[in-house]
């Protein structure tokens, strides 16, 4: 139930009826008895500059998440950004300071990385290629980067977005090896498809799946199904992979050390959540 002491985390979008955390987040809360809410709260995109600052003058507003169409526009509106925020160019988390400031994070791909992490993987030293440099990709690989990866290809359909990622990680992260327009999976530890092919069952597939190693560790991104035609074929090749789905769940943990409440598991998430 909602009071006057309930910490208010906006959900901030648009459109808004696709919203998924505050039914993973609110159950959690209510179990533990953390006395906050996760509110959707739809904001169109030229209203969205002149709305976030105004939202955190409200004296209950304890953070926000953020999703599309807001995520590149955000990291310019606030007073402190991560490193993965800045690698990523987006963020999907802003929480209020003590002194007021507004800090904002990116845990798209920190999802990805503590699945991999917890299903026993290294990617400390390790080669990965992704396919895709959008938003989820860019989040992707400052991820991997911050866990110490030690070379990254990437590529994407469009060259300009694949390079400037590139660039953003060469800054940040100097003694990383990254390489763009590589397609072959050959000799790569992690394959990661962070583009939508996938989403139809008669899309192309993002890599050569006979060029992928069996003992490859394989991430797929696309959400609206969890056994895609591409996991489907590495499946078969016997590689260990991660659904698109795992990532949402992963990230949450992250998510609430960020706002500073009591953190749990993912698959306790999957337990309680009302999706």
């Amino acid at each position: 139930m909602i009071n006057g002491n309930t910490k208010l985390i906006a959900h901030l979008g648009y459109p808004t009826h696709t919203f998924k955390a505050p039914l993973i987040y609110n159950p959690y809360f209510e179990e533990t008895g953390i006395d906050a809410a996760v509110v959707p709260m739809g904001c169109r995109a030229e209203d969205y500059a002149s709305f976030l600052p105004l939202l955190f003058k409200l004296s209950n507003i304890h953070g926000a998440l953020i999703t599309m169409p807001h995520k590149i526009v955000t990291t310019g509106l606030l007073d402190e950004i991560s490193k993965s925020a800045s690698v990523a160019g987006a963020c999907n988390a802003v929480r209020l300071s003590a002194d007021g400031r507004l800090i904002g994070d990116m845990f798209d791909g920190e999802g990805f990385v503590r699945g991999v992490l917890r299903r026993g993987r290294v990617i400390k030293g390790k080669r990965a290629i992704m396919a895709g440099a959008g938003g989820v990709g860019s989040a992707i690989a400052a991820s991997l980067a911050q866990a110490g990866i030690a070379e990254l290809a990437i590529h994407d359909a469009h060259p300009p977005m694949m390079n400037d990622l590139a660039q953003r990680l060469r800054h940040h992260y100097p003694d990383l090896t990254v390489v763009t327009g590589v397609t072959d999976p050959d000799g790569y530890d992690i394959v990661v498809n962070a583009t939508p092919l996938g989403m139809r069952d008669d899309d192309p597939l993002p890599f050569d799946v006979n060029r992928v190693s069996p003992s490859a560790f394989v991430g797929e991104v696309v959400l609206s199904q969890e056994i895609t035609p591409f996991l489907a074929a590495v499946r078969a090749r016997e590689c260990e992979f991660q659904i698109g789905i795992d990532m949402l769940f992963e990230q949450i943990p992250a998510y609430l050390e960020f706002f500073g409440f009591p953190t749990t598991t993912a698959e306790h998430l999957r337990e309680i959540a009302r999706v």
